[in-house]
């Protein structure tokens, strides 16, 4: 299935279980409890987003300035801003997926299989754990400055 083709999927079905599982909630607990509830998820994943995201950046710039590659930072900069549109979107499966997003352990774990499996694939062949860049024509090669 291409890409396009989950995306539509994606688009079409998520709307129709979100409508479901807010109309099943709110037939258990009430309509206006539903409701609470979900603007209750919303200001807290407006909280979320605005601490994760202030803590992220703040490790960024640490990296930075030991001088090292803020790698994992990076991958969870854009995570956060997902994590918190999800949460600001009505409905409890969008809520779980923004929470997941937002929740600093599952965040790097999810991080980490983003770099793993999507960024970085290390060679069978490179012998010392070197690696190179996921389908990338990479030049090996040494260079002099001449004056």
């Amino acid at each position: 299935m291409k890409i396009f083709q989950i995306l539509l999927l994606i688009v079409l079905v998520i709307p129709f279980a979100e409508i479901y599982f807010l109309l099943e909630v709110g037939s258990i607990i009430g309509a206006f409890p539903t409701i609470l509830l979900v603007v209750f998820t919303a200001v807290l994943g407006a909280w979320l987003l605005r601490q994760q995201g202030f803590s992220t950046f703040r490790r960024f710039q640490e990296s930075l300035a030991r001088g090292e590659i803020p790698a994992y930072e990076m991958v969870e900069g854009p995570l956060i801003l997902v994590g918190g549109a999800l949460l600001l979107t009505p409905g409890f499966i969008t809520d779980a997926l923004g929470f997941a997003c937002l929740m600093p352990a599952t965040r790097k774990k999810i991080a980490q299989y983003i770099i793993e499996h999507y960024l970085v694939v290390a060679e069978a062949s490179a012998g010392f754990g070197q690696a190179k860049a996921a389908e990338s024509n990479v030049l090996e090669g040494e260079f002099r400055k001449e004056d």
